[in-house]
């Protein structure tokens, strides 16, 4: 399997025509396959996968060198973002580049688009005419093939780009998890850019913002991890912006923060042992790192796992008193119950229960008693033949209205839009 990937065979052909399939189904679209290396696979192409206004650009041997050309630069961008990428290729007209990747093996991409954003107007067949000057092609040709192209508004280009990725990784049986830290990784500098934008507009003396660090170590204390990755990515645009390409420095500064994250997730509850051991692995790690993007990186995913540990240092004191209401509810969703018999079951007040299981749970005792009922009943719904009305009974409500607008409130569909919609989706993905 790994020569065949390497060599550009990364899927195989019955798994690419159920891909095309599902998504020409959707989107009216045929799709291109490319390798690693930019080269076209032709048995994971759609047989009308290259319109006329393509055809005509590709048969000027310029024309033909600019679109590879334009291929191999799509699917650099994809790869190294971990996201599709939505352009105007050289001639003008739609590209998008959805990456592949396996684990940490980058295998190519899968092209589709080579369509119009909008009605062809004498704006656009100017533009299109100018960018394809230097090629030698007749421009009336040019221009009736650009007539014959779809008209795709972009919001659903973005839509067709999104259900195509995870269409491609889950008929592909790909490993995302690199292609979704890449995507982390660009997300993240494109906030440290706007950050340093928005800092040098103000035009003040800036120093290291100390204040900054004193609250990203509050933030971890308490586990706020939203709040935690805004301040560090300030911080880490201050950084970048007195030392520019200094990878000595970036890295000095770095450790000394790692440092002390390490020391506000101990105050956090976290274990010194396993922090000191969390710790070391962090140093060794950064050794091997060569680039400003990987080292931002680097320590993102150093404080995300701090405070994924101070949750769990926290979470191991109180999920002692929880766990009898959670026991409880799951036990006892079927009948009418109420906060009282939840929180004697728990041996606490209502009114203790209630703060600790918000706190720990992020959801009142209600919210969750409703979530376990919706989500039972959305088992049902597809393993069963059972109407609406018997499935409100038995999943603990009495009153099928009531139920079915906490469903849809949930859900974003009524039940029987639920039961529907995924009997459709099951034809879909079923095996050819």
């Amino acid at each position: 399997m790994d020569k065949k990937r390497q060599s550009g065979r990364f899927l195989a052909g019955e798994k690419f025509e159920r891909i095309e399939s599902v998504f020409r189904k959707h989107f009216q679209l045929g799709l291109e396959t490319r390798n690693i290396s930019g080269k076209q696979i032709k048995r994971m192409c759609s047989g009308d996968y290259e319109p006329e206004f393509c055809r005509v650009v590709r048969s000027n041997a310029s024309g033909l060198r600019r679109c590879n050309k334009e291929r191999g630069r799509s699917l650099k961008i994809a790869i190294e973002t971990g996201q599709s990428y939505i352009s105007l290729c050289h001639a003008g007209i739609v590209l998008v580049c959805v990456p592949v990747m396996d684990k940490d093996r980058s295998l190519g991409g899968m092209f589709f688009g080579k369509c119009l954003w909008e009605p062809v107007t004498q704006i656009l067949l100017e533009d299109i005419q100018k960018r394809c000057k230097e090629i030698r092609i007749d421009r009336r040709n040019l221009i009736a093939a650009m007539r014959k192209l779809p008209i795709i508004q972009g919001r659903k280009i973005h839509k067709a780009a999104e259900f195509l990725f995870d269409l491609l990784y889950e008929v592909g049986g790909f490993d995302p998890r690199v292609i979704r830290w890449r995507r982390q990784r660009a997300e993240q500098q494109s906030q440290i850019g706007e950050f340093i934008q928005e800092r040098k507009k103000l035009g003040t003396d800036w120093q290291y913002p100390l204040e900054s660090e004193r609250e990203l170590l509050g933030k971890v204390k308490i586990g706020d991890r939203t709040a935690a990755k805004e301040i560090l990515n300030s911080i880490l645009g201050t950084i970048l912006f007195h030392n520019p390409g200094d990878l000595g420095i970036l890295k000095a500064r770095l450790l000394e923060l790692l440092s002390i994250l390490s020391r506000s997730a101990v105050e956090g509850g976290v274990d010194i042992d396993v922090m000191l051991e969390t710790n070391l692995a962090y140093v060794n790690k950064v050794m091997q790192i060569d680039n400003q993007q990987d080292l931002c990186a680097w320590i993102s995913t150093a404080l995300n796992d701090f405070i994924e540990l101070v949750h769990s240092s926290q979470d191991a004191k109180k999920v002692t008193q929880i766990s009898p209401a959670i026991n409880y509810i799951d036990a006892n969703y079927d009948k009418p119950i109420t906060l009282a018999e939840i929180a004697r079951a728990s041996h606490l007040s209502v009114s203790r229960l209630a703060h600790i299981f918000k706190e720990q749970m992020g959801i009142t005792i209600i919210d969750y008693l409703t979530s376990v009922r919706i989500e039972r009943a959305k088992q049902l719904l597809l393993a069963t033949d059972q109407n609406c009305t018997e499935i409100c009974f038995q999943v603990g409500y009495n009153n099928q209205s009531y139920f079915t607008r906490t469903f849809k409130e949930l859900v974003g569909m009524t039940p029987r839009q639920f039961r529907a919609k995924n009997q459709r989706r099951e034809k879909i993905f079923a095996p050819l």
